[in-house]
């Protein structure tokens, strides 16, 4: 239980961060959502709405975690909503994944564990 506790102590703050990115990444779905909707028809209010509202909420979560990192550091771990994007894509909206994307967010993934490692 100690380990466990001492882990998420040590990168807690990397867990709020990519919370963060995840919540910021919500803003996608919206936006296309709308997009799929007539422009100025009630659902497309609706979605861009819903969109203000996600990016509203995601400065004000960034510019909190950001004080915990570097800017470095913290914009390389928003790479990874390249990442989420993709998943979103594939999952609502049945997009394919593709072999380059798969390679794309392997190395962003590396990206964001270097830097972590990096840091510590």
């Amino acid at each position: 239980m100690t380990t466990i506790k001492n882990f998420f102590n040590k990168y807690k703050y990397y867990l709020i961060l990519h919370l963060v990115i995840l919540q910021g990444s919500f803003g996608g779905i919206a936006s296309k959502t709308a997009a799929g909707h007539p422009m100025f028809s009630r659902n497309w209010f609706l979605f861009y709405g819903i969109l203000l509202i996600n990016l509203f909420l995601y400065a004000a979560f960034w510019q909190q975690i950001i004080k915990k990192f570097s800017l470095t550091t913290a914009f390389l771990n928003k790479s990874v909503i390249i990442i989420w994007a993709a998943l979103w894509g594939f999952l609502l909206f049945k997009e394919p994944i593709t072999l380059n994307m798969i390679a794309g967010g392997v190395i962003v993934i590396i990206g964001a564990v270097m830097v972590v490692i990096e840091n510590e």
